[in-house]
């Protein structure tokens, strides 16, 4: 657990003060927690493909020229930034974190979290066959049939769907939905 930033601090004679640290005082009515480093200054989510684009933009830029780098000609190379980072909300949470990663030098560590990307697949709700592989729904565009359910496709190659509805349109009684974490998008 992350330790608080300061304490609000009660006394019984009817006082209060804020404190980096616990007291420890017998007049102490309460001592009650106040915001987490992580509540004052969140760590940015984002997958790896964004931090790739996000890290293409020259390291000496300003904030103003990081933004106008992002919406650019180059339009085509930070895509996934700017979806992630649209409208109002999303400039100003892409100045801040500009601000702290590259202008105050903070460590990725502390401005942004790397966060798998996630996609819906669907399969069969139990292990098939004698190898014990799910089957995965997934495109088979060389025969008549344009979609099947292989047991011996890795998930890799199964169908993805960026919605539970867009998935959950190919269940029947044997088949789920369920969300899992790909590589290299």
């Amino acid at each position: 657990m992350t330790e608080p930033v300061a304490y609000l601090n009660k006394y019984l004679d009817n006082s209060t003060n804020i404190t980096r640290y616990k007291p420890e005082n017998q007049r102490l009515l309460s001592s009650n927690p106040l915001y987490t480093a992580e509540q004052l200054h969140p760590r940015v989510k984002m997958t790896q493909a964004e931090f790739d684009e996000f890290n293409s933009i020259p390291e000496s830029a300003s904030v103003y020229g990081a933004m106008v780098a992002l919406y650019s000609s180059n339009i085509i190379k930070h895509v996934k930034l700017i979806n992630r980072f649209s409208g109002n909300d999303g400039q100003i949470n892409f100045a801040n974190l500009w601000f702290d990663y590259r202008i105050n030098n903070k460590s990725q560590d502390e401005t942004i979290e790397i966060v798998p990307t996630m996609k819906w697949f669907v399969r069969s709700k139990k292990v098939v066959g004698e190898n014990n592989y799910y089957a995965w729904l997934f495109d088979n565009d060389y025969l008549d049939v344009p979609q099947c359910m292989i047991s011996d496709v890795i998930p890799s190659l199964a169908m993805r769907f960026d919605t539970k509805e867009e998935a959950e349109k190919w269940n029947n009684p044997l088949t789920e939905a369920v969300q899992l974490p790909v590589e290299g998008e």
